[in-house]
């Protein structure tokens, strides 16, 4: 009996995903554990692994790259040997289609860059005499494309959008700018896709995307209109979350930072290749100090609980970190019970990877508590938003050389603001402040802190 491939739920609020690529070929063996194919949740894309064996077979009808795909589909079939696979997913036999998610092991989708041409035995999607010469002039593969016609019918349209002068067969889809949904949408809408912005894998334009614009306002003449990422959404979703579901308020105290900058220096001067470790990386790991001092800034909501966790352990922290596609949060593990230069080691390989889009799921889940770093932007004090289901955040500005008084001198000094936002339905403003009067001397005389032998 065919063993179903099915998209899994990758967060708790994700409903559907984007299809990145099959990891695995059409007619290869498959074995638990390995990985099948790549999707995109809400805000990473993560490798699907298969928690059954057999060869994989993927049916004509399977998503291509950049479609949006629904949590619990089914995308492939795993086989034994001599066991024959449903030629489509709508015609997937009854023993297997009547199997529920719960009786398939959380289905790892499993997917790979789509073929650029028809697995042997498919055959080629139905085109009129017109259109594959066409096809023939311009070099392009028709087994390559998706059509936008009646039954996947393929139109001249999407050869022509695919080829761009001489394309080569193996060239063909990565040089499709739109899907066929899009393109038939755009149709319909009246909408000229290309001048559309796509959020689907290297900028191709989805059926999103085109009905999103659709609900634009009327722009002026050079005007341009930028579609809403799934990205952009669901961080505009969870922060309306935390606004609604936090009582967030905002504390602000300004500090001597003159001891952390000369600790970085010495780093510096001593650091002869190795890595440096940022204001971000001491300040995270003095933070991990104060919140055993302080756990409730720690906890995080649960239901109708709030769970402290233990002390003992190592204390996840987020780091909010900006890319091209929107605020991610990667969580450095066991902040507490590292080394600073480990912990530097963790924050430089999360932020590569959350830049790069590669950041997987798992890297972003755990976390206790988040800092947000404003400063190099030259933002002194600033509301940080509370990172769900997290109880605080703490937000660093920039630090700047100014005259304070010292012993009736005047004198210059470091200075940095630092701005805590905390949910006052789990912490009162004392236990707050207090919280944050700790963090503030630990960085005023960090070297100490760093030496402590709970540290």
């Amino acid at each position: 009996m065919p063993f179903l491939i099915t998209i899994p739920r990758l967060g708790w609020s994700m409903e559907e995903g984007t299809f990145v690529r099959w990891l695995k070929k059409d007619g290869e063996f498959v074995r638990p554990g390995d990985a099948v194919f790549e999707l995109e949740g809400e805000k990473a894309a993560q490798d699907i692994e298969a928690v059954d064996s057999g060869i994989l077979r993927i049916p004509a009808d399977a998503p291509k790259p950049g479609t949006v795909v629904a949590v619990g589909a089914v995308i492939g079939f795993l086989v034994g040997n001599g066991e024959a696979a449903p030629l489509a997913i709508g015609t997937s036999s009854s023993a297997a289609t009547s199997k529920t998610t719960s009786e398939v092991p959380t289905a790892p989708a499993i997917v790979q860059s789509a073929p650029s041409r028809l697995a042997e035995g498919q055959e080629a999607p139905a085109a009129s005499p017109s259109v594959r010469r066409l096809a023939r002039e311009r070099g392009v593969s028709l087994a390559a494309l998706e059509g936008s016609g009646p039954s996947g019918r393929i139109m001249a349209e999407d050869v022509r959008t695919t080829s761009t002068g001489n394309v080569t067969p193996t060239q063909a889809y990565s040089a499709q700018v739109a899907s066929p949904r899009a393109r038939r949408v755009a149709r319909e809408l009246g909408i000229d896709w290309r001048r559309l912005q796509g959020t689907g894998r290297d900028g191709r334009v989805r059926e999103n995307d085109v009905r999103d614009a659709k609900q634009q306002p009327i722009h002026s003449t050079g005007s341009e209109v930028v579609p809403i990422s799934s990205r952009r959404r669901t961080i505009a979703n969870r922060m309306i979350a935390s606004r609604e579901q936090t009582a967030s308020v905002t504390l602000t105290t300004r500090i001597d930072a003159s001891n952390l900058v000369g600790l970085r220096d010495q780093f510096k001067q001593a650091a002869n290749g190795s890595i440096i470790p940022s204001y971000s990386d001491i300040i995270m790991k003095l933070v991990s100090l104060a919140l055993r001092q302080h756990p409730l800034l720690a906890a995080r909501s649960e239901g109708d609980q709030w769970v402290i966790p233990s002390m003992t352990d190592g204390l996840h922290i987020g780091l909010a970190v900006d890319t091209e596609g929107g605020l991610v949060v990667p969580v450095v593990r066991d902040v507490g019970s590292i080394g600073l230069f480990e912990l530097a080691k963790q924050t430089i390989v999360l932020i590569e990877k959350s830049r790069a889009g590669a950041l997987g799921v798992s890297e972003m889940q755990g976390g206790v508590f988040t800092i947000t770093n404003l400063g190099s932007f030259g933002i002194d004090a600033f509301t940080p938003i509370i990172n769900l289901p997290e109880t605080a955040v703490l937000g660093l500005g920039r630090i700047r050389r100014e005259p304070v008084v010292i012993d009736d001198k005047i004198v210059a000094r470091d200075q940095l603001t630092l701005s805590l936002t905390f949910d006052h339905r789990i912490v009162d403003g004392a236990p707050a402040a207090r919280f944050l009067q700790t963090v503030s001397q630990a960085i005023e005389n960090p070297s100490a802190w760093l030496l402590r032998s709970d540290g």
